[in-house]
């Protein structure tokens, strides 16, 4: 089987939602339907959190950053960890654990180095949309969050199944990056029951039409994604340094400018990347 031939299977199945995951993918989403059911509370949602180490471990220091402790009191417990953040914090540190847990299964080095390298790239991405989500554009910065985290599945996904089809990886990125990112991608979201206005906001990022002041959740992501200082190794462009792209970029902002607020909140988007580098 040749490249384009893997590449069309992959997406074949994809697109059908007949999709190869880790098992403990399965148990995550789990977890995942039970916070998005609306009987869900505290107490439960505390106990579900505390039966995952890798996602109780996150929680905690998600909710000890600066992004969501301003008071400075620290939490040591996943109880009080999960009453600080809420439901909608909660399912996008989930959301994080499917996206790695999907590749965690690759034995290749160097598809393990790309995945790797893929996850800081995402969890920039991630931590910058809450920022500008809460600073510039004013809308839910965990909504941002979440769909910063989950703007790469297909690629995840697609680095997973590489091991299975030698050579698809092979050649020019931007030549696979199509499959990756629209047909793979989009079979992914589903798959996951990433919400419409999220898997929209994805969408928009793979065209790249972004305005500019940017308003909505996809011209959110696309900023996020422009001024990561983690490049994706999906495609062909590195990422240039958050200094720089604000500077090329820069507008103003209320009686601010872009590059003024990514320095005020350079603490909190290092701290909300380095809690979901796990």
């Amino acid at each position: 089987m040749d490249r384009l031939e893997a590449f069309r299977s992959i997406a074949e199945q994809a697109s059908r939602g007949d999709m190869v995951f880790p098992t403990n993918v399965n148990a995550s989403l789990k977890i995942q339907q039970a916070l998005n059911d609306p009987d869900c509370h505290m107490e439960l949602a505390a106990k579900l959190v505390m039966a995952e180490p890798l996602l109780a471990a996150r929680t905690v220091a998600i909710a000890n950053s600066v992004a969501y402790n301003r008071s400075g009191s620290e939490i040591t417990n996943v109880r009080t960890a999960v009453m600080r953040l809420g439901f909608r914090t909660l399912q996008s540190l989930v959301a994080a654990v499917v996206v790695r847990q999907i590749s965690s299964k690759i034995a290749d080095p160097a598809l393990r180095a790309k995945a790797a390298q893929l996850w800081e790239h995402t969890a920039h991405v991630a931590a910058l949309a809450h920022v500008i989500a809460r600073k510039v554009t004013r809308l839910d910065p965990d909504t941002a969050m979440f769909a910063g985290i989950v703007h790469e599945v297909g690629g995840f996904y697609l680095l997973s199944r590489a091991e299975d089809f030698p050579g698809l990886l092979d050649g020019d990125p931007e030549s696979w990056a199509e499959y990756g990112e629209k047909i793979i991608g989009r079979g992914v979201l589903k798959k996951l029951a990433v919400p419409e206005p999220v898997a929209q906001a994805v969408e928009s990022l793979w065209y790249g039409y972004r305005a500019m002041p940017p308003e909505t959740l996809g011209d959110t992501l696309m900023l996020a994604n422009d001024l990561a200082s983690a490049s994706s190794p999906l495609h062909v462009a590195a990422g240039a340094t958050t200094e720089t792209s604000a500077s090329t970029i820069d507008f103003v902002v209320g009686e601010g400018t872009l590059s003024s607020i990514l320095e005020e909140s350079d603490e909190e988007v290092k701290a909300l990347t380095a809690a979901l580098l796990f």
